[in-house]
Formats: structure tokens, sequence, C-alpha cells
């Protein structure tokens, strides 16, 4: 069983003189059922039987009671002090001159230490100006019934949190460039761009959550890049710090898609666009009491970034470590990098053209053109001195080395340099 602390102990007292079931104190504290039933046991005051009173009739039997805080007169007041966030030292201050308290401090931080336990303090609304924030997530959309399979897509909904103008979209995956370009979609249906993305920790846009210092996928940061916005992903496993995208998604499969099912994804994906414009934009939101489609064209699209004249280039990338030999596989074929990477991690980045090869903290350090499958592509460059041949060190290196035998053969070599045939030729 758990081992209770003081404060949980006087926690489960209070939540039990409240009334509160052994079950929800023990959901609330985030302790063992049993052991919250094995503590309101042992507080029970000791029953006097008439075994006990056999056993020494001349000695009184020992009676426990349970005492009551002088405190517990004064809850309300004292609730409404801890949730304004008031010392337990100030609170008891207050109760003596103001409420006529008569107990000690020590009762009154043992029962403030009580109540901040199990009280939580109450959420912060953050609210947003207009172009400041687009909340993103995922859900589950409508089936898609074709050739009599039936399967399920996934639902991208994008919200601008200051109006509420969102936009919706089904795709089968929900890998990094599919979020890509859903999020280029729903900037291209704003008109404009906002200053910050908020998703959750999903694997296409976070390779590694953290609050502080996430590692987002390399792919997002160079769109958020192309579009001159920010991606700051929620607190892991928090979904309230993106609220109003998390009741959007639900709004948008209860109201829209619940009980239909569509052809093909174009299908649904056309039934969405005509959702939003109709339903989703014509409602009257229940935060801000106003027409979504109103708001948003009166206070947010003029506030939203300019979007850039072309679309983020598509491309495909991955990690890959760099093979003994020096190269990186990349859709089969092989392409050298300098020696000094040999063995570590890298990211690879092909488009139509070229492959583009950067180390994890995104800094280029090879480019080549592609080739065929099973062909090398090796930059002269990236061959290790101690590993070209004297003919490929060029005629520099040789001329070096002729200097290394002595002074007149260096003064010969020097000579001929240039000549047809140096290394023979008479002085």
């Amino acid at each position: 069983m758990n081992r209770l602390t003081v404060s949980l102990k006087q926690s489960i007292l209070t939540l039990h003189d409240r009334g509160w079931s052994a079950r929800r104190i023990a959901r609330e504290l985030g302790v063992h059922r049993d052991t919250v039933g094995a503590e309101l046991k042992r507080s029970k005051p000791a029953k006097v039987t008439a075994d006990s009173e056999a056993e020494d009739p001349a000695k009184p039997a020992k009676v426990t009671t349970g005492s009551r805080s002088l405190c517990e007169a004064h809850r309300g007041v004292i609730e409404a002090a801890v949730v304004q966030g008031l010392s337990a030292q100030r609170i008891y201050q207050d109760m003596v001159a103001d409420h006529g308290y008569t107990g000690g401090y020590e009762s009154v931080k043992r029962f403030v230490r009580a109540l901040a336990a199990v009280t939580p303090l109450p959420f912060r609304r953050i609210e947003t100006a207009p172009g400041e924030q687009m909340q993103v997530d995922f859900g589950q959309g409508a089936p898609v019934v074709e050739s009599g399979k039936k399967r399920r897509p996934h639902l991208f909904r994008a919200t601008l949190s200051f109006s509420r103008k969102s936009y919706s979209e089904v795709v089968w995956r929900q890998d990094t460039e599919s979020f890509l370009r859903c999020l280029e979609n729903a900037f291209r249906r704003f008109g404009g761009v906002p200053k910050t993305i908020i998703p959750d920790n999903l694997k296409a846009a976070v390779l590694q959550a953290d609050w502080f210092d996430p590692e987002l996928n390399p792919k997002l940061s160079s769109f958020a890049r192309h579009y001159g916005t920010v991606v700051l992903p929620t607190k892991p496993a928090m979904p309230r710090h993106k609220g109003k995208i998390e009741a959007g998604v639900k709004f948008t499969q209860n109201n829209a898609l619940k009980g239909r099912s569509f052809a093909s994804l174009g299908e649904q994906n056309q039934f969405l666009d005509q959702w939003e414009l109709n339903v989703a934009d014509k409602r009257i939101h229940g935060t801000v009491r106003q027409q979504v489609h109103a708001l948003f064209e009166e206070q947010e699209r003029a506030a939203l970034q300019a979007l850039p004249a072309d679309l983020f280039p598509s491309f495909h990338e991955a990690q890959r470590r760099v093979h003994r030999d020096g190269y990186v596989e990349y859709k089969k074929a092989y392409y050298s990098v300098p020696p000094e990477y040999v063995g570590r991690e890298v990211w690879v980045r092909g488009d139509s053209k070229l492959l583009h090869i950067y180390t994890l903290l995104m800094r280029q350090i090879a480019v080549h053109t592609l080739v065929d499958s099973g062909r090398f592509a090796t930059d002269q460059a990236h061959l290790h001195p101690h590993k070209r041949n004297a003919i490929e060190r060029g005629a520099g290196y040789l001329l070096e080395r002729c200097k290394l035998i002595g002074t007149h053969t260096g003064a010969w070599a020097d000579r001929h340099t240039g000549a047809a045939n140096p290394f023979t030729t008479g002085p």
C-alpha cells in the first residue's frame, strides 16, 4: 500500500468529513482505495468492549476521539484565501483580526496544507489578439467506403484562437508531409498566416516532447521559417493548453460527420468545405458571442501575416547514419560526406534534383546531384588524404614530395612542371 504523508492523511480525513466516498477520495488524491480505507479505519474512535472492561474493571477503558479543528468553522474563509494565493501566516493573521479565531498558527498551517492538496487552482483562460495564434489537432473522420471496404481517415482541424474561424480536412496518413500540407491549405483558406501555431506533441511535428525545449521535426522547422511563423507545442499530456481546438474537433465530429459515410476522401473534403462555410462560419459562437465569419472578416483577416509568393517545396527527408565508407544511403543510391562524420547521425533531404545533407542541428555539410539507384556520388573534397592515391592528389602533391628528397630534386621538378613528362625528361 501507499506510504502516506501527514498532509495526505489530513486530506483523506477532511474529504471524508465532507461526505466523499473512499473511491472518490482515492481517485482525487491518486492513492489506492485500500490505503484510503485503512487510514479511515485507523482514524475511527476506539470502541469500549465488554472484554476490555472484564480484563481490568478498576482501570477505565481508553477511548480515543477524533478532534475537530477550530479552523473547520472558518472553512469558507480559508478556502477563499487559499484560492487567492495567501500564505498560511497571512490567513492566520486575518482570521485572528477579522473573525475572532482563537486557535494556534500551527492548526491553520495544517488546515491550509490539507486544503491545498485537494483544492485545485482555477484554470486561467488565455485569450489572444487577432492573428496571434492558430491551434491544430487531429481526430477521426467519417468512414470512407471504397470497393466495399470501409476505412476511417484522420480529421485535421485548425482554428484561429481569436475569431474561431476554422479549416477542416481529412487525410489518410498522419505523417509530416500530410500535416504540413494541411497547415498550408489552412493558411490559403484563411488568406494569411498566424504568428504562432499550437499543436500537441504528435510525431509528425515533434521528435522529442519537452515543455521547455521540444525537438521539432526539421521539416516542420523549415516550413515555419518559410511562412514566417513559430511552432509552440503544448506541454506533454496537457490537452487543455489547446482547449479551443479540442472542442473544435469534437464539434466537427458530432455536428458534421456523425452518422455519415462517404464514397471517397475527396467527397468528404468537399462536404467539410461546404459545412465550414454554411454551418460553422455562420454560427454564433458560445464564448465570443458573435458570428464566427463576421468576427473573422471584421477583425482577424487583416491581422494575419501575408502569404509568401510560393508554396513550401515538397521534399523527402530522413535521418541516416554515415557508413564506415563515408557514404549515406538515400533511395538505394549512395552519397559522400566529409570523413569526420563517419558513424554519426545526419539528416538527408532530397527534392526532384538535389540531395542536401545536414547535421542534426540542420547545418548543411554536403549537397549532391541525385544519381540512379545503386550508383555512388562522390565529392573529392570528402576523401581523406590518407585514402587518395598519388594521381588523385595532383601535381602539387608530387612536387612537394620531390622537395622532400632534396633541394636539387625539388628544383628539377619545378623546372619541368608543365612538360609532357617532367619525371622522365633530362636536365
